[in-house]
């Protein structure tokens, strides 16, 4: 049995990840910063990626097969309001992490973001340069860099994702549900154009390409693209909500703190050829949200908060 380390396990994809793996039949240890869970079916243990020199005697302590690097400060505005923590964590601690999964022998699969490219194009393959527009970005190319410099084999895998998280409040699907099923109106942007997996497929797909000891840069994105004011109509027609509740409307008047890429559609030829079979396109994605919901995903994750 592969014993598998998640950071970031309390995250909207790290818990996601974590539950896949398990009933794949993986032995899962899940790290968080402060958050503890309760009756996880997996191993969590509370190490601060804050504190490099700590990061060798936690992985190797972990005794773990192969490890999917999740943790990151995703916030884009916490990120903006503090530079530092962003690039401590972001871009220096999974260089630290990946040198010692080398060390080791191990696989390393680091999460990076489609948010490296500036988005005035659209269209990104792995290799088209990119150019990050704010300092979320800027420290997650970062680490893209450091751990490339650090283990040549890793794999760094570029996504966008939506899900039901622990909160229930990290998703763009979180957010249009959370809204339309009270009955509030919401802004959809028209011209901020993306490529969404959804969380599970997402980690599916992680663990398929683990499996195949993939290495290198990969886009781990939906097979299609579309704007996040369709996104929610999408979601909105999937679970029977009113999708007049949401105004379209341009990323400008949405009075953000943080500058954003606008057009962020990605190629995804590259893994769909590793991999041998094409990538989950929005129907299923969406169904995959709706049928997950229908099984009480949402509130066996809620049930997690200690």
């Amino acid at each position: 049995m592969t014993r598998l380390l998640i950071t970031g396990v309390s995250g909207l994809l790290g818990i996601n990840l974590a539950l896949v793996a398990v009933e794949e039949g993986c032995d899962v240890v899940g790290w968080s910063n402060r958050r503890s869970l309760k009756g996880v079916p997996f191993e969590q243990q509370n190490v601060s990626l804050e504190e490099l020199s700590s990061l060798p005697g936690a992985l190797q302590s972990a005794k773990a097969d192969a490890v999917i690097h999740c943790a990151a400060i995703a916030n884009l505005d916490a990120a903006q309001q503090q530079p530092e923590l962003a690039r401590l964590v972001n871009a220096q601690a999974p260089g630290v992490l990946a040198c010692e999964a080398r060390k080791f022998g191990i696989p390393f699969v680091h999460i990076s973001t489609d948010s490296v490219f500036d988005g005035s194009e659209g269209g990104y393959r792995e290799d088209d340069l990119p150019n990050p527009q704010n300092t979320y970005a800027q420290s997650k190319l970062a680490g893209e860099q450091a751990v490339r410099q650090a283990y040549p084999g890793a794999l760094v895998a570029r996504v966008v994702f939506y899900g039901w998280s622990i909160s229930g409040t990290r998703s763009l699907a979180e957010f249009f549900f959370n809204n339309l099923s009270q009955g509030k109106s919401v802004n959809g942007f028209t011209d901020s154009i993306f490529s969404p997996l959804y969380a599970r497929d997402l980690a599916a797909l992680l663990l398929e390409a683990l499996s195949k000891n993939l290495s290198g840069t990969y886009h781990f994105f939906s097979r299609e693209s579309l704007s996040k004011y369709e996104f929610g109509v999408a979601l909105a027609r999937r679970f029977g909500l009113d999708e007049s509740l949401i105004t379209p409307v341009q990323t400008s008047q949405g009075n953000l703190l943080t500058t954003r890429s606008l057009n962020l559609s990605a190629n995804t030829d590259k893994l769909k050829n590793a991999l041998a079979h094409d990538l989950p396109g929005i129907k299923e994605g969406m169904d995959g949200l709706f049928e997950d919901y229908q099984k009480g995903l949402r509130k066996r994750l809620a049930d997690f908060l200690a």
